[in-house]
């Protein structure tokens, strides 16, 4: 039997990722070969999420802005949940050859999938 909506959205509601980093390659299962240096420096951004719907949840509309040094390539997203490291999003490569900024601009957490035992 599938998970009920309303449960999977009081899951998503109890604790979604708090803060996003940046990474230069994957940052695998520890949060390894994440963004640092600059000026301004680069730093982890706070998450603001809407209330789940629908069995999924999506960032809310103020969407982080990371600053990001030169010489720095962005592979990877990274998620944190108080200071823990979650899990990573592969995004496209973006080439920073001059300090400059990323955004993220939409991200979402879904708990539709199809799961096979």
């Amino acid at each position: 039997m599938p998970l009920a909506v309303a449960y999977k959205n009081a899951m998503l509601d109890s604790g979604p990722p708090d803060a996003a980093s940046l990474h230069t390659a994957s940052p695998g299962s520890s949060g390894t070969n994440e963004v640092t240096g600059g000026s301004p420096a680069y730093a982890r951004k706070s998450l603001t999420w809407a209330a789940a719907s629908g069995g999924s949840k999506a960032l809310a509309a103020t969407f982080p802005v990371f600053d990001v040094p030169a010489s720095t390539t962005v592979t990877h997203v990274g998620l944190w949940k108080a200071g823990v490291y979650q899990g990573y999003v592969d995004v496209t490569d973006e080439v920073f050859a001059a300090q400059g900024t990323y955004t993220v601009t939409a991200g979402s957490i879904d708990l539709n999938a199809t799961a096979s035992a």
